[in-house]
């Protein structure tokens, strides 16, 4: 997710920031642990060059500038955005899947023929 809001992190750094606002320490996310980053971001509680500052900054909307139609455009912009990549990740996921099914349906043939071929020896 960070390297498609155009801020990579190290496998290191994200489980630095996971770690940050991971409150039941199941080293995963949930929905209200991820909203916390955006509390602990407006409270000033996150270092400026942590991967969390940099998530905060790259999906805030600041709705008394934009409004709420502005915000509600913006979140729906970037759901849009990441779910064509996630069509194009299962077109791939998909043809990979079709690649290695004929590649097993290959093997299975070659295995009978070799089976009946070892009949004439």
């Amino acid at each position: 997710m960070m390297e498609v809001l155009g801020a990579p992190q190290t496998h290191l750094g994200l489980k630095q920031m996971i770690k940050e606002v991971d409150e039941d320490e199941d080293g995963r996310l949930s929905f209200r642990e991820f909203l916390l980053v955006y509390r602990k971001a407006k409270a000033g509680e996150l270092h400026e060059d942590s991967g969390l500052a940099k998530l905060a900054a790259l999906t805030e909307v600041d709705v008394d500038k934009v409004g709420v139609n502005g915000a509600k455009e913006f979140f729906e912009a970037k759901i849009e955005e990441l779910s064509k990549k996630s069509k194009f990740e299962d077109e791939i996921r998909q043809e990979q899947e079709e690649r290695k099914r004929l590649e097993e349906e290959k093997a299975i043939r070659r295995q009978q023929f070799l089976e009946k071929a070892a009949v004439f020896k």
